[in-house]
């Protein structure tokens, strides 16, 4: 029985281009595959039929040969018919790598995968690298030098790992695919190439500084903005700066991660910033002025009111950190702790227990509270 026209087949024209033909093969081989017809005899033939027409028409050499000689172009084994006129020389054809080819033209794209993959160029791992700066210096900004150990593209070779300028020849395994099929059953599985690892090529004169691998670890020097106003957790990106990449790929991104580190007179909280000032009993009791230090190596008189308590706030405008993108400053609070004299001489106690006899009616708040005291006493009792 004479072979039906390949374009009938896949019910396209002779002029369907490339993405024609692949969207009338996926849409035959789903409707004629052989698990969606399994009361249809004849669906298994027609189905290696659909492939073996969409395998002559998507190779660019075989098509031209098909289309000025016809069946006849591929008589005697040499295209994907054999003489017996199935795949490969079989007379029933290899059904298994055939739907292997529907499963990889259909989902190849889709899971990143598709035929010579291997030779795809991969990007470069992204790099991390923690940089630990003062709180005066995420207040100011600055220019930060930094040293990051990472992998280049090898100076001598240029990045292709062959030596001398050579270059990588195809992989013979795998024919360049960077996978290796193997037959299981009724499925045809793809591994990763043993031989190439997966690229593709293989380098017969490997380079002698990067033993072939195209790169080569190098310590850089590079300078980093840091911005005023940054915080633990911020994320500066240095696009480029990262592992150089894999057969002709772009770089990975260097990310720097900012930590401040504590400091020892103030605490923040965003862009407000807290310092606990102590004073003496007498000024707390008194009032009086205290000089406070600013972020920004400044100082500041505060006036603490007279009788003020332990816990007590007091706000600076202005004084605490700049927003991260520009804009206002945040604020610096003064927080009082009042201090207990310690290392009393005999003359100090002596002054501070007439104090005490003098000053009953001075301290409302411990007043009120053993008078609360009291009354629950006496509740109890009752």
């Amino acid at each position: 029985m004479s072979k039906r026209d390949y374009y009938d087949v896949l019910g396209v024209s002779k002029g369907a281009s490339e993405s024609e033909l692949k969207k009338a093969y996926r849409k035959k081989a789903m409707e004629l595959h052989p698990d969606r017809n399994k009361d249809d005899p004849d669906a298994e033939t027609r189905f290696k039929e659909v492939n073996e027409a969409y395998d002559i028409l998507k190779d660019p050499e075989k098509r031209a040969a098909y289309d000025r000689f016809g069946h006849a172009a591929f008589e005697g084994g040499n295209g994907a018919a054999g003489p017996h006129g199935g795949f490969g020389g079989h007379p029933g054809g290899d059904f298994s790598s055939a739907f292997s080819d529907v499963f990889e033209d259909l989902f190849g794209d889709f899971m990143g995968g598709g035929r010579g993959g291997g030779n795809r160029a991969m990007r470069g791992s992204d790099l991390r690298y923690n940089l630990r700066i003062s709180l005066e210096e995420a207040y100011s900004g600055m220019q930060k030098t930094i040293r990051v150990q990472s992998s280049v593209a090898c100076e001598s070779c240029h990045g292709t790992g062959a030596e001398g300028g050579s270059e990588p020849t195809t992989c013979p395994t795998c024919s360049g695919m960077g996978k290796v099929r193997a037959q299981q059953g009724f499925f045809t599985v793809e591994r990763t190439c043993p031989t190439c690892g997966g690229r593709g090529q293989i380098i017969n004169n490997p380079c002698k500084t990067c033993g072939g691998s195209g790169r080569q670890q190098k310590e850089r020097t590079l300078s980093v903005n840091i911005p005023p106003g940054v915080e633990t957790g911020t994320r500066i990106r240095l696009a480029g700066e990262g592992e150089a990449g894999m057969r002709g790929g772009p770089p990975g991104d260097l990310y720097i991660f900012i930590e401040v580190r504590d400091h020892p007179i103030f605490e923040r909280e965003g862009q407000n910033l807290f310092c606990r000032v102590p004073i003496s009993m007498t000024t707390a009791a008194l009032g009086g002025e205290v000089e406070v230090p600013t972020i920004d190596g400044g100082r500041a008189r505060v006036k603490i009111p007279a009788g003020s308590q332990s816990g007590r706030q007091m706000r600076l405008r202005g004084k605490g950190m700049p927003a991260l993108h520009g804009g206002h400053h945040g604020d610096m609070y003064i927080e009082l702790a009042v201090e207990t004299p310690v290392n009393l001489t005999a003359r100090q106690k002596e002054l501070l227990r007439e104090f005490e006899k003098l000053s009953k009616d001075n301290n409302p708040k411990a007043s009120n509270f053993f008078s609360k005291v009291k009354t629950f006493w006496d509740g109890m009792k009752g």
